[in-house]
């Protein structure tokens, strides 16, 4: 697709359909959508005649449950967002490794950790032999990337000098207050595939240069598996230098994990033990508290239960629904 065929009036009008789903009570998409077609025209417009400059960010925090900054684009910019995220993903997709579950169509939390256990079985031998777990985490990773970076390997698949400097205007629209040229903000579409093409250099390097078979990433967390634990530290090593020198990334010194199978792996929310799985305890203390504190929705117990139901956990789902329905009875009774 070249860049006329991308920001098509069509697909502007598409990108906007599908960047509206549940948004339809904000209240800057509602001013936007008050003058929708004079608002996608002009966007268009300036697309067309290469005037396009991305407006700034609303900073807030949220906590889900660690403390993360978040940086929300105008409306408008998370249209164009929209546009090159698909294409994007449609470029790159296809070049990523099976075993990287962020942001992926047919993939996500659930998956990656089905596949920990698949993995966690195989090499134990059905749980009749040792099986080690390094996991391993990129210090500030969305703050750390290097823009320069990105765009060179973004140039590899994308060709149209047009497209490139369209994401060159939304990349360099962002920076960390330290350094100019460096960070991808939390919060943009966008930023999804931008980590998933950064991360695919480690994730083939560690695939087809280590030509490590049991390894899982989801986002800039990732684990790898082995019966010996004394080739693990090699791996390491070999990781930590092809981050720094190829990605400029570091690996975070206080989250370098080394555990045994038998003592649980901590991966996406879940532990991972033999022959079953279970809830991490603070998860599980968060969602009892909001169901406690916060008279959630029966879509958020849904929500919950659906969490819960991944893990060897029948008697605290029942728990959980016994205490929603003793808090709606409650209210029932009051009202």
């Amino acid at each position: 697709m070249d860049y006329s065929q991308l920001i098509s009036i069509e697909n502007l009008f598409q990108a906007w359909e599908e960047f509206k789903n549940n948004k339809r009570n904000k209240r800057d998409v509602q001013l936007f959508e008050r003058h929708l077609e004079d608002n996608l025209f002009d966007l268009y417009f300036a697309l067309k005649t290469k005037s396009y400059k991305h407006g700034g960010y609303f900073e807030f925090f949220v906590n889900d449950p660690k403390r993360r900054h978040i940086h929300k684009a105008q409306v408008c910019d998370r249209i164009v967002h929209h546009l090159l995220y698909k294409n994007l993903y449609s470029l790159f997709d296809t070049t990523f490794i099976y075993d990287s579950y962020s942001c992926r169509l047919d993939k996500g939390t659930h998956r990656a950790v089905r596949r920990l256990e698949k993995y966690a079985r195989t090499v134990s031998k059905n749980y009749t032999q040792e099986c080690w777990a390094l996991k391993l985490d990129i210090k500030q990773f969305f703050a750390s990337v290097d823009q320069d970076i990105l765009m060179g390997l973004i140039a590899k698949r994308v060709k149209d000098k047009d497209i490139l400097l369209l994401l060159n205007e939304i990349l360099s629209s962002f920076s960390t207050k330290e350094s100019q040229g460096v960070g991808i903000p939390l919060g943009n579409l966008t930023s999804q595939i931008f980590a998933n093409i950064h991360l695919n250099e480690l994730d083939q390097f560690i695939k087809h240069d280590l030509r490590i078979k049991y390894y899982i990433r989801y986002a800039d967390d990732f684990v790898i598996l082995n019966t010996e634990k004394l080739q693990l530290k090699p791996q390491l090593i070999a990781i930590g230098n092809f981050l720094l020198g190829n990605l400029k990334l570091q690996l975070h010194p206080k989250k370098i994990i080394l555990r045994k199978l038998t003592s649980g792996i901590d991966f996406c929310g879940y532990i991972v033990l033999p022959h079953y799985i279970l809830p991490r305890t603070k998860t599980k203390r968060r969602i009892f508290k909001k169901v406690i504190k916060s008279d959630p929705t029966n879509q958020s117990l849904q929500s919950y239960l659906g969490y819960f139901s991944h893990t060897k956990t029948h008697n605290t789902r029942l728990q959980l629904k016994n205490l929603f329905w003793l808090n709606n009875f409650s209210d029932q009774q009051i009202n």
